[in-house]
């Protein structure tokens, strides 16, 4: 049994690899598999480093937080292309979209290690959250062995407990549809500064020890993510079959449409310029000394997989 761990579940960011283990493609590829909800996503990637799953999908960056300068594990393949955080402010504020002026002496709920991407991002935009007073937060409630972020991000900024969050697509689309957020930022659609959309992306991650010692589990992981990417492509409403399985009702019926939205991003590749950015991302926040080679950070050997038919 392959276990693999999500730092988010009811989500469209890591979907494709919910949809694999769901769908049965591990099964063809010879493997059983199991996808949990370990929440953040800096306990997700030290549970990989010390052995308690044999893979992750998370952001690619956030690898660095338990694998320190890309010492001991590297990404097989991208789950979805670019970064995919929604910024979403009460919609009672009247925020306009690519507006970031209105964080201005907010309360705004992102995840740990999340974080870290909503402050460089506001930087970037030259908003210094310290002298324009906002006050980046946890999220109330998002704690918990089975707690969507996304969904207590909607459901605080409800409550009045935030009065904006940084999240998935999921988290902004229930905040949209029931009146109480507006999304001011989409990074993966050109919302934001420019080098914002290339900060990091959603990738499947192993250690070096599983990819040396077992690398046709991690040939089968990839092949696997790839089989549900092609099956969404073909019919986005096998996330609803799969939202049925793993999801609340509610959410469960909006998945297909996020996951439709999403279409487009959903490409394994991982080209040396994703890298480059990642890495300078990493740097800038002060996850990574140096810029590192590329074949330092993908594991290189499963690379051919991303373009064969599967």
């Amino acid at each position: 049994m392959l276990r693999i761990a999500v730092p988010d579940l009811v989500s469209n960011s890591y979907f494709p690899i919910i949809a694999a283990v769901e769908l049965g493609f591990f099964t063809e590829e010879g493997f059983d598999a199991s996808v949990d909800l370990l929440f953040p996503i800096p306990k997700t990637f030290e549970a990989l480093r010390d052995g308690q799953f044999d893979f992750v999908v998370g952001s690619a960056h956030a690898t660095l937080l338990a694998f320190p300068e890309w010492q001991g594990a590297k990404l097989l393949a991208a789950c979805g292309q670019h970064t995919y955080w929604f910024l979403v402010i009460r919609s009672d504020l009247h925020p306009k979209r690519g507006d970031l002026s209105v964080v201005k002496g907010l309360r705004i709920g992102a995840a740990p290690g999340v974080n870290l991407s909503l402050q460089r991002m506001l930087v970037e935009a030259g908003i210094d959250p310290e002298k324009n007073g906002v006050q980046i937060m946890p999220i109330p409630g998002a704690a918990g062995p089975n707690v969507s972020f996304g969904l207590s991000a909607a459901k605080a900024l409800e409550e009045g407990k935030l009065d904006g969050f940084w999240a998935n697509g999921m988290g902004c689309e229930v905040a949209v549809r029931r009146g109480v957020g507006t999304m001011v930022l989409d990074l993966r659609r050109g919302d934001g500064p420019t080098a914002a959309r290339h900060y990091t992306f959603s990738a499947l991650v192993a250690t070096d020890k599983r990819i040396k010692e077992e690398p046709e589990s991690a040939r089968a992981a990839v092949r696997a993510l790839m089989k549900a990417h092609r099956a969404l492509r073909a019919d986005a409403n096998f996330a609803t079959e799969v939202g049925k399985k793993r999801f609340p009702p509610a959410e469960a019926e909006l998945i297909a449409e996020l996951v439709r939205r999403d279409l487009p991003y959903y490409d394994p590749n991982i080209p040396e310029e994703k890298v480059v950015s990642m890495n300078r991302f990493a740097q800038d926040i002060g996850l990574l000394a140096a810029p590192a080679a590329y074949d330092r950070v993908v594991a290189t050997q499963f690379s051919h997989l991303w373009n064969e038919p599967v």
